[in-house]
């Protein structure tokens, strides 16, 4: 981007949720506050804290736009409440526990510029605790009959060996950046994931509307990691097995969708559920199956195929 041109720092709208965690938010900020980037907004949905004021947040960057919800949406409806205040051309969800680096921005806007046919993107995400230590450079397709798939990079030492922009399945849900005209076509998160798989199911109906998602590998963002859910959390596990299923649930379908369900009655289930009793974890088996069970009592729920338009 040589030219001064108009469009050359077109709007971006910085979409934050924020728990209980108002110091993490205002680390994430100070980092912001140093981009090279000059054309932002940034938007802190708080997500009815209880522990904390969040005004402390405005008190200390009075130009943000907070968003106080009065009740806890989730990571999904937080970032959707931030959308619907968003004013820029794109829109960047970027979790409070990051940090980026001074230029991550630019190259996030020129690949939009460059290439239309991109619908979504996640720059490099190293782990904030272990600098040189990717966490993220792309992601594997979710199998239709696991579930499961490979974070590409994970826990490997950045030597260079991603120096490349590559299309990959899904962004990363700690920092994506969409296109406003596309969350316009596509809707916005579905409501009900709360945590969890909602980054990979906007992502599969991103694609579905025949855009493409990518990895941009000179844009750097720091990622501190379950901050506000807790790594080992019965939280943490109910919603990734609540919402294991309910992702199952929105995009596999016929015969695969039987296999698939037959895997994780069969196999994962009675596997997963005793592991945790064996080692001692009764509060997480309990949120395991919590999450499982949620699945069954919702099974005629059709609120759960909804996409919520902008």
């Amino acid at each position: 981007m040589q030219d001064n041109k108009p469009d050359q720092f077109p709007l971006v709208s910085i979409v934050t949720v924020n728990y209980n965690q108002s110091a993490t938010t205002i680390d994430m900020i100070e980092s912001l506050s140093q981009i090279s980037y000059p054309n932002i907004e940034i938007i802190v949905v708080d997500n009815a804290s209880k522990s904390e004021d969040a005004k402390a947040i405005k008190e200390k960057f009075p130009r943000i736009v907070l968003v106080e919800s009065i009740i806890n949406y989730g990571f999904a409806g937080g970032n959707n409440l931030g959308i619907m205040r968003s004013r820029g051309e794109y829109v960047l969800l970027l979790n409070n526990d990051t940090i980026v680096e001074p230029n991550f921005l630019e190259p996030l806007v020129r690949k939009f510029q460059e290439y239309p046919e991109i619908g979504a993107i996640s720059p490099k995400i190293r782990y904030y605790y272990k600098k040189n230590t990717l966490q993220y450079v792309g992601f594997t397709e979710i199998n239709k009959y696991t579930n499961r798939n490979i974070t590409l990079g994970d826990g490997e030492l950045d030597i260079g060996q991603y120096e490349t922009d590559t299309e990959t399945a899904y962004c990363h849900g700690a920092a994506m950046m969409v296109p406003m005209k596309v969350i316009k076509e596509v809707g916005m998160m579905s409501y009900e994931f709360f945590l969890y798989y909602e980054e990979a199911d906007w992502c599969i109906r991103i694609r579905n509307a025949g855009y493409q998602i990518f990895f941009v590998h000179n844009s750097l963002v720091y990622h501190k990691g379950s901050v506000t859910t807790g790594k080992n959390s019965a939280l943490k596990t109910y919603y990734l097995t609540r919402n294991r299923i309910v992702f199952m649930r929105r995009n596999i379908h016929g015969f695969a969708f039987i296999i698939a369900i037959l895997y994780q009655l069969i196999i994962a289930i009675g596997k997963n559920g005793l592991v945790y009793l064996i080692k001692g974890r009764g509060k997480l088996a309990k949120a395991y199956w919590s999450g499982i069970l949620w699945n069954f009592r919702n099974i005629f729920n059709k609120e759960i195929h909804d996409n919520p338009k902008l």
